[in-house]
């Protein structure tokens, strides 16, 4: 499976990388080297603490370079009146006669609580290329799913400060 992103999304996590190599990486070097001159490695909690910290960094700068590699470049420009990738969208909930607002992202950005959805969700697939003022079906699975209606589509862009999500 590859995982869709954009190029900013790849710069993020080239950034990332570089960062965790060339910072992250000497600094845990040296926990490391400052924890086994301490004594006896068979009790020595910060040995072992400094070695699972290094190696989570490396974990995740594996994960990086293994997610940039398989990615499939999608591009986040879309037409003026439509919904698509890091768009903000204001959308009313028929059911319960509500209205919220997302933010439509590529899946490395999904966060649910800052309500950043993923355009592969099922609400994400299915207002994705929809305009203002569609009514929009959302089939959550075969037995269940619910309609909104486009009330808003703001052309928000990426914001510097969004971060690729962990795993």
């Amino acid at each position: 499976m590859h995982n869709q992103l954009t190029k900013s999304d790849i710069k993020k996590m080239q950034e990332e990388i570089e960062y965790r190599k060339c910072v992250v990486r000497k600094e845990l070097l040296e926990h490391v080297k400052e924890a086994r001159v301490q004594g006896d490695l068979s009790e020595n909690f910060e040995y072992y603490a400094a070695k699972k910290e290094k190696n989570r960094n490396e974990s995740r700068i594996r994960y990086l370079e293994r997610m940039i590699k398989t990615a499939k470049i999608v591009s986040d420009e879309s037409k003026e009146d439509e919904v698509g990738l890091n768009n903000t969208v204001l959308l009313y909930f028929e059911e319960e006669q509500e209205t919220e607002s997302y933010k439509v992202v590529t899946t490395m950005r999904e966060d649910i609580l800052h309500n950043k959805i993923s355009k592969e969700s099922p609400l994400g697939r299915a207002i994705f290329g929809h305009k203002v003022d569609e009514r929009v079906f959302v089939k959550v699975n075969d037995t269940y799913g619910y309609y909104v209606v486009i009330k808003e589509i703001q052309k928000t862009g990426e914001e510097e400060s969004d971060e690729i999500r962990s795993f």
